[in-house]
């Protein structure tokens, strides 16, 4: 009997994740028999559980907190991933693994479908692991200016660094700060049960714009609420989580992000609807 070909999302927590209900839908518009499975790896056991996989599996989709172990363990990496540090999908060649960083491509294409398609300047609330993908993503949207808003600016210095080799000039700004200058976009990378003085949203929020922000398990966040009081538009992780997950397929089926699917509208319109019924 053949194999049937598997895939699965692993990280720490992994209850919340939806790319099972995404990946399956994709893969039933493309007349595909794959399976998409949750599994929970710790980082420490990242390594040996990733060596003891199956033959039939095909590919990974990796969450927090196994980006950087991820990007570890590929013998090849795509030009997003080599440049952010972090991989989020693993497509497992004889030849070994073979990472690719989808976020920041579902960073942009989120943007754009929500009528952004060129900024000059953005900010990003958070310095951890996705503000890297966010800043890539930003580049990718011509952005030359970018503010960092984080509670240690010290924590910028690496992203001020990232920001040199994609020609951005990043400047930390304290959480604290009283006022912000307007901007047109915001991404706020920050989890979602994070905990943001009143004071420090409603400041950032006074700033204006759109703010997109890439949580979608705990919505509304702080900073989200603080936008809508204020009457500007805001987007959750969810638009994010669906076009990443559509590179994520492009990967899985045809080898690389720039793999078009075949009807690849209907396949995101079904995505599309999985998600929106959880």
């Amino acid at each position: 009997m053949t194999e049937r070909t598997a895939l699965e999302v692993w990280g720490d927590p992994i209850a919340h994740s939806r790319s099972p209900q995404l990946h399956t839908a994709a893969y039933r518009a493309l007349g595909l028999d794959w399976t998409f499975e949750r599994r929970r790896v710790p980082e420490a056991a990242f390594v040996d559980t990733l060596a003891a996989r199956g033959s039939g599996l095909r590919g990974l989709s990796l969450t927090m907190p196994l980006k950087g172990a991820a990007f570890a363990a590929a013998k090849w990496r795509d030009d997003c991933a080599e440049v952010t540090g972090a991989v989020n999908t693993l497509l497992l060649d004889a030849d070994g693994p073979r990472g690719f960083n989808t976020d920041a491509g579902g960073i942009v294409r989120a943007l754009r479908e929500a009528g952004v398609d060129s900024l000059d300047g953005a900010r990003i609330v958070g310095a951890g692991a996705t503000a890297t993908s966010a800043l890539a993503a930003l580049a990718e949207l011509g952005a030359r200016h970018v503010e960092i808003v984080a509670r240690r600016p010290a924590a910028v210095a690496p992203l001020q660094a990232l920001g040199h080799r994609l020609g951005i000039v990043v400047v930390p700004v304290p959480m604290d700060a009283a006022a912000h200058a307007p901007m047109p976009v915001t991404v706020a990378t920050i989890p979602g049960d994070a905990r943001v003085a009143a004071a420090s949203a409603n400041a950032l929020a006074a700033a204006g714009g759109l703010l997109m922000d890439v949580v979608y398990g705990h919505w509304p966040t702080a900073l989200s609420d603080a936008w809508t009081r204020a009457g500007h538009p805001t987007l959750s992780g969810e638009g994010m989580l669906l076009h990443q997950a559509l590179l994520q397929v492009r990967v899985f089926t045809g080898g690389d992000t720039g793999a078009v699917l075949p009807g690849e509208q209907a396949v995101l319109a079904e995505m599309r609807r999985a998600l929106v019924g959880g």
